[in-house]
């Protein structure tokens, strides 16, 4: 389904029963929720599917063991039974992984080793594998670049990771599968209004300039940390709800953490959780929990981050990074619900869902790991408000692009799912494609060409922030790579020279901002 069509789409149908402003995790899952209950469903994305706070988590699908010492059960309970069910929808982009919390004080064992067992207990059918006690030896065997120097042993425990971006372009296609309308560069500019109620947006597409005026039958607003923007677009006079939070992250090289087991370190000096876990033969070390004052597309690591991390990390590794050892940095805001909380560590990650006097529902709060939940939560009050027809929720059984019925794929296209024969396919038809993107990235040119005809990719940044992970993994390697995936891309869309020279100039711009 290529982008022209979606826009034919947009422009045949007269009113959508559900329209969803914002293209990240809640508003993708949302959309697919929609979808799949037959809803005319309609997304409209300002930049790309993604594109902010979606692609710059952690990595990880989890209960969260931080809540589990919060003693907020009730979140946990919910976030495990997400990560079971998208393990089983997604298996060719969420995996289990094994973390170890090393311990160094002789309390420590028993103290996290009951609260991993009652996380075990909580998971229940859909736990992914029982906590144990290391000994030191079984600890150095997991994680042989762990701090040796007064080590005790450990304590082993197991959740879900995953490929956040490209489960977000999964999601986008999921969505279009189910005969919804996925559209990014489409920037929502304001809201129609009759009655007093919001009856649709105007919008523009950002690559033509064509104005919109969309009808539909419910708004909803899922842009997380932007969502008061959105909101203030319904009541000029609203008070914002969000109190955004940055979070940072470092990559490392994979000899860092060499074993096939995350580090989980469970207190740090601002009371955070601290990962380091192997992702795509790089290991990402974080994060940590700054508040922002404004919400910005693209945030900015503070000098005072990246030293926090680089020092928790040399206290629990054998060997300590420097910062000339960061292959990329990069940053994300959090859209966390303002409440009492002293500091933005303790606000709640439990998603709120609000309805407008004017009708505008808004979904903000939340994590990656449940957004399932928030995207039926929603879809429930948005058709209660439109007065459309209730329909039950399909999507805890319903298989995310790329779902394979007999188990998953291995090999270079995993990620890719059910379309890994296609890919192939690609590559035996123009056999160039199979060449290396950059020697110190893990991509072929053919990634590049699938990204811009069948996952909507439009830009340089597109492709090498988030249909490959290039810039996460090695801003510097992406940054030469830019030219040639611009001259791909050009000839996929019919582009030319002066477009790629300008593409080439704005993502090395951005580039620039995740090198430490």
């Amino acid at each position: 389904m290529t982008r022209t069509r979606l826009l034919q789409q947009l422009e045949e149908e007269k009113c959508w029963d559900l329209l969803v402003i914002g293209g990240g995790a809640t508003g993708l899952g949302v959309a697919v929720e929609g979808a799949s209950r037959g809803y005319r469903t309609l997304l409209l994305e300002r930049d790309d599917f993604g594109s902010g706070t979606s692609s710059r988590s952690t990595k990880l699908i989890h209960g969260g063991v931080r809540y589990l010492q919060q003693g907020n059960l009730s979140l946990v309970l919910e976030a495990l039974h997400e990560r079971g069910i998208l393990i089983r929808n997604a298996p060719h982009l969420v995996h289990n992984l094994s973390f170890v919390v090393p311990l160094y004080d002789w309390w420590e064992g028993p103290f996290y080793g009951i609260g991993l067992k009652l996380y075990d207990m909580l998971a229940g059918k859909l736990g992914l594998g029982p906590s144990q006690i290391l000994s030191r030896e079984e600890t150095l065997r997991r994680i042989p670049t762990v701090e040796p120097a007064g080590l005790r042993g450990g304590v082993i425990y197991h959740d879900g990771q995953f490929d956040d971006a490209r489960l977000a372009v999964a999601l986008a296609r999921t969505c279009a599968d189910l005969g919804g309308v996925p559209l990014n560069r489409m920037e929502v500019a304001g809201l129609l209004k009759g009655d007093g109620l919001v009856r649709g947006v105007a919008a523009r597409d950002r690559e033509s300039g064509r104005e919109y005026e969309i009808e539909a039958r419910v708004v909803v607003n899922a842009t997380g940390p932007s969502c008061d923007a959105i909101r203030q677009l319904d009541d000029p006079g609203a008070q914002p709800v969000i109190a955004p939070s940055q979070g940072v992250h470092l990559v490392l090289p994979r000899e860092f953490l060499p074993g096939d087991s995350a580090i989980m370190v469970p207190h740090t000096d601002d009371g955070r959780v601290l990962f380091a876990v192997p992702w795509h033969e790089r290991v990402i070390v974080g994060t940590t929990d700054t508040p922002v004052e404004r919400v910005t597309a693209e945030p900015r690591p503070l000098a005072a981050e990246v030293g926090f991390l680089l020092e928790h990390a040399a206290r629990y590794l054998s060997r300590d990074p420097a910062t000339s050892d960061i292959l990329s940095v990069f940053a994300g805001l959090r859209p966390l619900v303002r409440g009492e909380a002293v500091n933005t560590a303790a606000l709640s990650r439990d998603h709120t869902i609000m309805v407008s006097t004017a009708g505008l529902v808004t979904i903000t709060g939340g994590k990656w790991t449940t957004y399932r939940r928030m995207a039926e939560d929603t879809v429930n009050s948005a058709v209660r408000m439109a007065g459309l027809a209730e329909r039950p929720s399909r999507t805890a059984d319903l298989p995310i692009h790329g779902w394979l019925a007999k188990g998953g794929v291995d090999g270079e296209w995993a990620m890719y799912g059910a379309e890994a024969a296609a890919l192939e396919e690609l590559c035996a038809v123009q056999p160039a494609l199979r060449r290396q993107l950059h020697p110190r990235l893990p991509y072929r040119l053919a990634e590049v060409v699938w990204g811009v005809r069948y996952e909507w990719a439009r830009s340089v940044e597109d492709v090498l922030s988030r249909r490959t992970r290039a810039l996460i993994l090695d801003a510097r390697a992406a940054m030469e790579a830019a030219p040639e995936v611009a001259a791909l891309m050009a000839t996929e869309l019919g582009r030319d020279e002066a477009w790629q020279a300008a593409e080439v100039a704005a993502f090395r711009a951005l580039a620039e901002g995740y090198l430490p």
